[in-house]
């Protein structure tokens, strides 16, 4: 089960399980739409991997199976990123 990570791992913006705004890799690293195309290039820095749009949990299922609070912020890692 997907982890919903809450936030962007580049510039920490807030990503809640029901953001449009969220994309990740096949390995969950999260970072918001404009960081995965504009610094990233849709390339995950971490993994190599593709960015995609992350899906949403039907907020019915949230209470069941809640979205991670466990922040990823790694901004001196991303800096010089192709």
């Amino acid at each position: 089960m997907l982890e919903l990570r809450p936030n962007c791992e580049c510039c920490n913006q807030d990503l809640p399980p029901e953001s449009t705004e969220a994309t990740i890799c096949t390995f969950e690293c999260t970072f918001c739409s404009d960081c995965a195309c504009t610094r990233l290039k849709g390339m995950c820095p971490n993994c190599g991997g593709e960015l995609l749009a992350r899906p949403r949990r039907p907020a019915e299922k949230l209470a069941r199976f809640p979205a991670s609070t466990v922040r990823v912020f790694k901004p001196a890692g991303y800096t010089d990123v192709p």
